[in-house]
């Protein structure tokens, strides 16, 4: 009977606190709806690639690949002769822009096809003639041709590295609803060849095989290409963007964090604001028990309601991060094309438990804390008070406790990624359950110069910080949270920013570059003409070129991108080496004795200089030496440098796909540029002609481009942040009614209690920035040496910008005011005689 009167008054009391149950409604949804909307992006990408990659592969078990010039086509006549029952298939493969999609090309011999895949299975006699016999015709699946507004008959326009190539969809494969192979076009391989210039070479041939089959078939392969398992490729192209998808989830948590402070914040207000009842109901009978099932009850209820509509916005903002997710995994990683969300219902239970257990656990607390107290002394607030301050010491202990293992966790936990966020989760909250501990010295330190300022007022306002301090240090520590987020976020967001700036304007060291388009090739960049180095360097002011060649060379370890130099005098400037190098770097590395590797290349594959690895060329694995590790943000997969001598030299390839124009000192940049886009004009294929500050200025266009999910998850941190704190602050002085009344009973006058709750509003706004600026470096600190090098193998050092912490100061300051200000206007209006009514 008592209990069933518990639960009545708790949901009367929410009803009459509405705004108050409201706010913890939204909080808790923004976190669930952050989480969930980054689980599903993420999901929807992860399984856009393996359903591609499985539509693909089919029942491929291995593949046959060589290096950056692909596989020669005798090889594929020659396996066919040699191992007659081994089903095999020839496969091209290129990358295409139509407008602004980028599609993947594929092409496939429809007659081989039949044991791997179905794509040409469905085709009737006729269209497979069509296929077969036209250099212009293309399958495209019925999901991205509705997608796209095309049809069977539409003539289409390819942008193919620079060149525009007319096709014509001859037919479509699958249904509307299956998104499998969205952006892939297949055509005869005949046809690919022809349109990707690629006479002669295969990507790679496609096998199934036994093991018996494995070890004939790698004694009789040549040297300069390798025999891979399907699925181990395919995992080492997924795990390069693994990195990234796992930070996402991280800052989607700390949203989630942030959530669960609101709730146990409005826990907590709830049970103060209902000691008396709860008093009440325990001298007539109601057990401990009862009052902490009522109270985690309707919060439980509050958290299920919230979790629900986190769901229905997560999907709602999965749709919109999807976009970014793939941009970002298309700007760094490999092409993909993602249109449809998969709603995964482990996603969507994932973030639905989550939503449960922190509520669970936030309001575990103050529904424990409700049952500890005697029912004869609820109605005395000194009592509350003298508990609260009792306890300092032990979440002292507790705090020092949590950062203390989070940082020995940082020590001891190696490269593990998921730990390195376990530790800083372990930080957060050990510095959270300091922040209560740090108020009364806080507030005892600004009493007399508020006192000085703004006289009694400031000296009550300051004073009942740490008169209410049960109220106020939840409230501070939730903030100081939100706000710590905020400024770790943003110091490592500009850190990377402003590392990246300095990389790049060392790096860029010619003053002109010129480079193709784009490549139809996944293997290597688009070529220059030849004849464009020697008549670059008779220009009037030129003084010195350089030269690059970029390919990517496939390993067990996933493909590595290497680039090949021809150095200039002044590009030796351009290399920052991270710690000594061998001697005499330049004079071996000029012999082909040495190479270079970028930090994450040495960090991933665990080399130091003077370590060795091998490479595959067209004769077999070279073993090189590591001369210098160098920093690059250019690709967290690294980066291998070698003279482009020694490669043209290995792989058979004297090509060059960038040229760095350096000028004599004194020449102005503009007439040369002219002179140089006229040169390239004279190129086949469009040409690419850049100043060295059009290239720093579009590669931090890039880098803004691929943070942007960053700072959208940092302002999604800050909206949680707010409504929380908008929840905890009005909650706050709304349950000092009594208190404000007092002091109008007493004497002061409404305007003056509108300013004594501002400026104790404000004044717990300032701690709580005060207190975040610690926490927010250390952060940044974790976020930037910790988990930033384990995930991309990157190091930078941390660069504060007094405008983040400025920018912080200024939300925490606005977002308490705006909370005090309703409450204050309220009392403000309200009769004393109503406020003690029960007094």
């Amino acid at each position: 009977m008592v209990g069933s009167r518990l639960w009545r008054a708790g949901f009367r009391h929410q009803g009459r606190h509405r705004w108050q149950t409201i706010l913890s409604v939204v909080g808790i949804a923004l976190g669930v709806a952050v989480v969930m909307a980054v689980g599903l992006a993420n999901q929807s990408a992860s399984r856009a690639f393996e359903i591609t990659m499985e539509q693909i592969s089919g029942r491929v078990s291995h593949q046959i690949i060589g290096g950056p010039a692909g596989v020669a086509e005798s090889l594929y006549s020659a396996l066919r002769k040699r191992f007659p029952y081994l089903p095999s298939a020839p496969v091209v493969e290129g990358v295409v822009r139509l407008g602004e999609e980028q599609l993947t090309l594929i092409g496939v011999d429809p007659f081989s096809e039949r044991p791997f895949r179905n794509l040409t299975q469905s085709a009737t006699p006729e269209m497979l003639n069509r296929l077969l016999t036209r250099h212009d015709g293309v399958l495209i699946s019925t999901y991205s041709a509705h997608r796209l507004g095309l049809e069977v008959g539409s003539r289409l326009t390819l942008d193919i590295g620079g060149n525009r190539q007319p096709v014509e969809i001859l037919a479509l494969f699958g249904t509307r609803q299956e998104a499998a192979l969205d952006g892939v076009l297949i055509t005869d391989i005949a046809a690919a060849q022809t349109l990707l210039q690629q006479f002669g070479t295969l990507d790679r041939i496609d096998l199934t095989l036994n093991q018996a089959d494995v070890a004939k078939l790698q004694a009789w392969l040549p040297a300069g290409v390798r025999l891979v398992e399907t699925e181990r490729r395919t995992a080492a192209m997924a795990s390069m963007s693994q990195a990234f998808q796992t930070n996402l989830t991280a800052m989607s948590l700390l949203a989630l964090l942030v959530g669960g402070f609101l709730i146990y914040n409005t826990a907590t207000f709830s049970v103060l604001q209902r000691r008396r009842q709860f008093g009440i109901m325990r001298l007539l009978g109601a057990t401990r028990t009862e009052v902490f099932r009522a109270i985690l009850t309707e919060q439980m209820v509050i958290g299920l309601i919230g979790t629900l509509v986190g769901m229905g916005l997560g999907i709602l903002l999965a749709r919109q991060l999807l976009w970014l997710v793939t941009r970002t995994i298309n700007d760094l990683y490999f092409a993909l094309t993602v249109s449809q969300l998969d709603l995964s219902p482990t996603i969507l239970l994932t973030g639905a438990l989550l939503g449960l257990l922190t509520t669970l656990i936030a309001a575990s607390v103050p529904a424990w804390e409700a049952t500890r107290s005697q029912p004869t002394s609820v109605n005395r607030r000194s009592v509350i008070e003298q508990q609260s301050h009792r306890a300092l010491p032990w979440l002292l202990l507790l705090g020092l406790a949590g950062m203390g293992g989070g940082l020995l966790l940082v020590q001891n936990s190696e490269r593990s990624l998921l730990l390195g966020f376990a530790a800083l989760f372990c930080f957060i909250m050990g510095y959270c359950l300091l922040v209560p501990t740090l108020v009364p010295p806080l507030s005892r330190l600004l009493q007399h110069p508020l006192k000085r300022l703004f006289g009694t007022i400031g000296r009550l306002a300051s004073r009942g910080i740490d008169a209410s301090l049960s109220r106020t240090g939840p409230a501070i520590a939730a903030l100081t949270l939100a706000i710590a987020a905020t400024i770790g976020m943003g110091i490592m967001v500009e850190s990377f920013r402003s590392t990246v700036g300095q990389w790049l304007a060392q790096t860029v060291q010619g003053d002109i570059y010129v480079t193709a388009t784009h490549s139809a090739s996944k293997r290597a960049s688009a070529p220059l003409p030849d004849w464009l180095p020697e008549r670059l360097r008779a220009l009037p002011g030129v003084e010195d070129l350089s030269s690059g060649r970029h390919v990517t060379l496939e390993t067990e370890q996933g493909p590595v991108s290497l680039l090949a130099l021809g150095l200039a005098k002044r590009s030796y400037r351009g290399f920052n080496f991270k710690g000594e190098t061998l001697p005499d770097l330049w004079g071996r590395f000029a012999q082909g004795e040495l190479l270079l590797i970028s930090e994450p290349y040495a960090y991933h594959n665990r080399l130091q200089v003077g370590d060795s690895f091998s490479l595959l060329s067209p004769d077999g694995n070279v073993r090189f030496s590591v001369g210098g590790i160098f920093f690059d943000y250019g690709s967290d997969r690294g980066l291998v440098v070698m003279p482009h001598n020694r490669y043209a030299a290995l792989w058979h390839d004297n090509r060059i796909t960038t040229l760095g124009v350096y000028l004599k000192p004194g020449q102005p940049i503009e007439p040369l540029l002219t002179r140089v886009k006229q040169l390239a004009g004279q190129s086949p294929r469009p040409l690419l002609v850049r100043s060295n500050r059009e290239i720093l200025e579009q590669s931090l266009e890039i880098f803004d481009r691929t943070f942007t999910i960053t700072r959208v998850l940092r302002l999604l941190v800050i909206a949680v942040a707010f409504v929380g704190i908008l929840s905890a602050m009005m909650a706050l002085q709304l349950e000092r009614a009594k208190e404000h009344a007092i002091l109008r009973a007493t004497g002061l006058t409404p305007r003056q209690l509108l300013g004594q709750i501002s400026l104790q509003t404000l004044l717990m706004g300032l701690m709580a920035a005060l207190l975040a600026m610690p926490l927010g470096w250390q952060m940044s600190d974790i976020l930037i040496h910790v988990i930033n090098l384990r995930a991309f193998g990157w190091s930078m050092p941390s660069q504060l910008a007094p405008d983040i912490l400025l920018e912080a100061t200024g939300f925490a300051l606005f977002a308490a005011l705006l909370a005090g200000l309703y409450p204050s206007l309220r009392m403000a209006r309200t009769r004393p005689a109503l406020a003690l009514r029960e007094e």
